[in-house]
């Protein structure tokens, strides 16, 4: 190591840094920064966008902000005793001692070993209590020294089984995995919170942190012997798969932090609970989400499900979208009634004539509209099944695959359109889901994910759709669809506004991706209704970038450098119709910017509306103008609502700077 990791140049004693933990952070930054290991904005942008995925106060009143960023040129530990203690929404209120953990975006190994040696040590109420008391800098960087001097690992998690007097009963044993998003401190210091917890009531917990540093796996041997599992992670298990057929406890990284005691007698109590929830075999993505298992309702759950649908959904709506859309260029709008026939029949040695709208009259770019477009409806056509499989495999994993697929093809069938994959892939996904809950014997465990669970799931959800659910839900999507292509006047208008406001709401999050789900899945050229509505869903969905790129370029001294570099990028984001190049800015500082760009998304999808434009491509943004009727009412309407959007945000952003700058 060229340089310690803190010296005392990095802390600051009963200070007051600000009262919020916005404030402490960027002050924590700048004092880092001034000791010439890292750039001050950088830095604090890199540590508040950490912080806004999950708060960083923990048990006994301190906080540890923590993150890797190109920011940082020198490893490093700030520290500051505050006076008076600020919230950092820890379990047990205000913090008076931070800890930020800045380490290099490419941080090297022997940097992240001692990153999180500090994070276990501070574990133990001792070392924060004579932290507490440090009289001065020195001897608080000499206690931070004395922990993360590269010596004996003690702070490794215990391994020894624990023992019980003869005559008791067994010692229950539990495998545990942590893991938070950038893998410095929470991971292991859920790791060694779960370790002492065992130790205080007896369990033989083990763990293994999914951290940053290298960690040795749990054991084949360690795994077998388990009797429950706790999964305590912020993001994917690593090797899922081992722990099939296991009792597991799950939740978020923090709660083993903050409720050790209770997620380990979970555990004990699942490993003789019949009835208690499994790991599933199979690699279990989509049931790796924060808080999966006995710690997640149902409504979060069918959520997580309907969201994994849409994700998967999306790549067959662009694909088949666009392919469509370029159909339509190549050969004219009148492709839409004879293209397949044209696909399936001609040939580049027998061409058809040449439809009215064709590039340039001409009957080879007729047949060739006609390909891009059969291969557009091939594509389109996967949408249902694949929004109803995917959400299936939301609830169930692999096994909730087949009878979502078969569900949202029976939907499809039936007419009963994408309400009608909702259901099916829910009811699908549920018979899995039930199917996986259970404890068959081992000589029938093998065919219950490949011939039982999609045989079974797919009678009972494609069945119930052809008796008793598709003929109504057929009907609604009728209505539905009658009803969008009779909109206009005040109703259109009004509708764009709700359609704006849930594009810019949270940035391709649920309710933008309803928005979505709603314009794409009605889409049909023969509903000039729908074409409408995906014009101004993707105009609104523009809006978000375009507003903070123009914003970055009006007022630069507002925004961080970072910032400025983000807003660069999202002019280019924002033209493609990538709603998420504003999560930066809106991570940041989402009490000002979410509000502007909700405005600014309102005012653009009620313009469309109002003007008529019409899209036939549900992607592409202003790449797939040649999609767009009235395109001049489509790129209107995108200019308008980026102005609005980028002038009320400017102004709120100036004004607080203004208060800031009062206040100091």
């Amino acid at each position: 190591m060229n340089a310690p990791l803190i010296t005392p140049e990095l802390v600051s004693l009963d200070a007051d840094l600000g009262s919020t933990k916005t404030e402490v952070i960027t002050s924590v930054a700048g004092i880092i920064a001034q000791a010439g290991r890292a750039d001050a904005d950088g830095l604090a942008h890199d540590a508040l966008e950490r912080e806004s995925t999950s708060p960083t106060g923990m048990p006994g009143g301190f906080a540890i902000p923590h993150c890797r960023s190109a920011a940082v040129t020198q490893p490093s530990l700030g520290f500051a005793r505050l006076s008076p203690a600020v919230e950092f929404d820890g379990p047990d209120g205000p913090a008076d001692l931070v800890f930020m953990i800045a380490a290099s975006e490419n941080g090297g190994a022997d940097h992240m070993k001692l990153l999180t040696k500090l994070a276990r040590a501070l574990v133990k109420p001792e070392f924060v209590d004579q932290l507490r008391q440090a009289p001065d800098a020195q001897t608080v960087v000499d206690l931070i020294g004395g922990v993360v001097e590269p010596k004996e690992d003690s702070a490794a998690p215990a391994t020894a089984i624990a023992q019980k007097p003869p005559g008791q009963p067994p010692v229950t044993h539990i495998v545990a995995i942590t893991a938070c998003p950038t893998g410095i401190a929470h991971t292991y210091m859920a790791a060694d919170y779960l370790t002492a917890a065992g130790k205080e009531m007896g369990v033989d917990v083990k763990v293994e942190p999914q951290g940053s540093t290298a960690t040795a796996p749990l054991s084949a041997a360690d795994i077998e012997a388990a009797d429950a599992v706790i999964f305590a992670t912020d993001v994917g298990v690593k090797g899922r798969e081992r722990f099939a057929g296991k009792p597991v406890i799950e939740s978020g990284v923090k709660r083993a932090v903050n409720e050790p005691e209770k997620m380990v007698a979970e555990a004990v109590a699942a490993a003789t609970n019949p009835h208690a929830h499994r790991v599933p075999a199979g690699n279990g993505e989509a049931q790796q989400t924060e808080q999966a298992g006995s710690q997640i309702g149902w409504g979060k759950r069918i959520q997580q499900a309907l969201m994994t649908g849409v994700s998967y959904m999306i790549p067959f709506v662009a694909a088949g979208g666009l392919l469509i859309a370029l159909g339509f260029l190549f050969g004219g709008y009148e492709i839409a009634k004879d293209g397949m026939t044209i696909a399936l029949h001609n040939t580049f040695n027998n061409l058809p004539a040449p439809t009215a709208h064709a590039l340039g009259g001409s009957a080879t770019m007729t047949y060739i509209g006609a390909v891009l477009f059969a291969v557009g409806q091939a594509a389109f056509g996967f949408l249902l099944p694949a929004l109803a499989g995917y959400i299936g495999f939301g609830l169930a994993d692999r096994p909730g695959i087949a009878p979502g697929f078969v569900a949202g093809a029976v939907a499809g069938v039936t007419g009963a359109g994408f309400i009608g994959a909702i259901v099916g892939g829910l009811l699908g996904g549920l018979v899995a889901y039930w199917f996986t809950r259970l404890n068959p014997p081992r000589w029938l465990r093998g065919l219950m994910p490949v011939v039982i669970i999609p045989l079974v799931g797919s009678l009972i959800a494609g069945g119930l759709m052809y008796v008793v659910l598709g003929r109504p839900l057929a009907a609604l999507t009728s209505a539905l669809n009658h009803w969008l292509g009779g909109m206009s006047g005040a109703s259109a208008v009004i509708l764009g506004i709700v359609l704006g406001l849930m594009m810019c709401s949270d940035l391709g999050g649920p309710i933008n991706k309803a928005a979505y789900l709603f314009a794409t899945t009605n889409l049909a050229v023969t509903n000039v209704g729908s074409l409408k509505v995906m014009a101004a869903v993707m105009a609104a969905g523009m809006v978000p970038p375009l507003a903070m790129a123009l914003s970055t370029t009006l007022r630069p001294k507002l925004y961080q450098p970072a910032e400025r570099d983000n807003g660069t990028a999202a002019w280019l984001l924002g033209a493609s119709f990538i709603s998420e190049g504003a999560i930066p800015f809106a991570a940041a500082d989402p009490l000002r910017v979410i509000p502007s760009m909700m405005v600014g998304g309102a005012v653009t999808g009620a313009l469309s509306m109002a003007l008529g434009a019409a899209s036939k491509a549900p992607h592409g943004g202003i790449f797939v103008f040649f999609a767009i009727d009235r395109v001049w009412a489509f790129i209107l309407a995108i200019v308008v609502g980026t102005i609005v959007a980028a002038l009320l945000v400017t102004i709120l952003k100036a004004s607080a700077k203004r208060k800031a700058e009062a206040t100091a």
